[in-house]
């Protein structure tokens, strides 16, 4: 009997966990002089991303401090996605080169949005 306490306990914990990942389709939208302009639909499913444009390639998603979205647009460009953004509807971003030079993530080339699509 306690060990299936105890088993039941770890699965309604396990169950209740929200998920540090990127899912779910959204809306990109770039900054351009002061305004938003919707770009495409972009899919995230747990580690890779893809465009509904399907002639733009497949991206990798990593996960750390900050997300890293690699292969975006094309392979020198990265997003950068602050970890606590996850979880909204709107989630800011920033586009940093990678031929930037030095430490291409602390100089950013650009931002814009993802909005989820329901």
């Amino acid at each position: 009997m306690k060990y299936f306490t105890l088993i039941i306990i770890f699965l309604s914990i396990n169950f209740n966990q929200k998920t540090d990942k990127l899912n779910g389709r959204y809306n990109y939208l770039l900054e351009d002089y002061g305004l938003y302009v919707q770009k495409d639909k972009i899919t995230f499913k747990d580690s890779v991303f893809i465009f509904d444009n399907k002639y733009m390639p497949k991206g990798k998603i990593s996960y750390g401090n900050i997300i890293l979205l690699e292969n975006f647009i094309n392979t020198d460009l990265i997003i950068s996605i602050r970890k606590d953004q996850i979880q909204k509807d709107t989630i800011q971003f920033y586009i940093h080169n990678k031929n930037g030079g030095g430490n291409y993530l602390d100089i950013s080339a650009g931002r814009g949005k993802l909005i989820r699509i329901k």
